[in-house]
């Protein structure tokens, strides 16, 4: 039995909103790149441990990471996801009523960079962001997360090995650049605690101090 596969039957227990969104990506032809229960259920962790209260996810597809989450806030908590396209941000909106989250859980359909700064400009501020979007964009977009975050808060960042691509040689790809530059800004901000750990495709995690 595999690493994964024994922390998945032992410790993480998916729901039937959750197991259903698969098949239903792959019936409306939308891509599989959900994050495994895993990541979720670390981030519904990650959620539970700092309190947070305003989320902003960057990447909503069909709903699955921000179930995980808004089901770790407490009652007066809300969740903001952010996604370009309007037909997987109605797959998630489907989801998320069957999961009661509607009163916490909002999409906002758009570039996801345009909306960042819109929120920057509008003093908006979140304790929790989970980052899971286009690669290339990982420097902007968490360059935003900082400018938008409360002291402590907390951000998250999905594939940050992008299957092992960051380690090779001579790779020469928008994403793995985009990967490559979030890495350093991770390691090297002095705003910033993190770290990077090796669930899924690389969960990146950092504290803005």
């Amino acid at each position: 039995m595999e690493r994964s596969q024994f922390v998945r039957e032992h410790y993480i227990r998916e729901d039937e909103v959750l197991r259903s969104i698969r098949p239903g990506l792959e019936e409306r032809g939308m891509p599989q790149i959900s994050v495994p229960a895993e990541v979720g259920y670390t981030l519904n962790w990650l959620v539970r441990l700092s309190g947070a209260k305003r989320i902003l996810e960057v990447g909503g597809l069909g709903g699955y990471s921000a179930i995980w989450m808004a089901r770790a806030l407490p009652a007066e908590g809300k969740l903001l996801s952010l996604e370009l396209e309007a037909k997987h941000a109605a797959f998630a909106e489907e989801n998320v009523a069957k999961a009661g989250l509607v009163d916490q859980v909002t999409y906002r359909v758009g570039d996801a960079k345009e909306s960042m700064v819109s929120l920057r400009e509008a003093r908006e501020r979140f304790d929790f962001f989970f980052i899971d979007a286009d690669k290339k964009g990982y420097p902007f977009y968490l360059e935003q997360a900082i400018q938008l975050a409360e002291p402590g808060a907390v951000i998250a960042l999905d594939n940050l090995f992008l299957a092992d691509r960051i380690f090779a040689e001579g790779e020469d790809d928008p994403d793995v650049e985009g990967l490559l530059q979030a890495h350093e800004r991770l390691s090297q901000d002095p705003r910033l605690d993190a770290t990077v750990w090796t669930i899924g495709d690389g969960l990146g995690v950092a504290r803005v101090k």
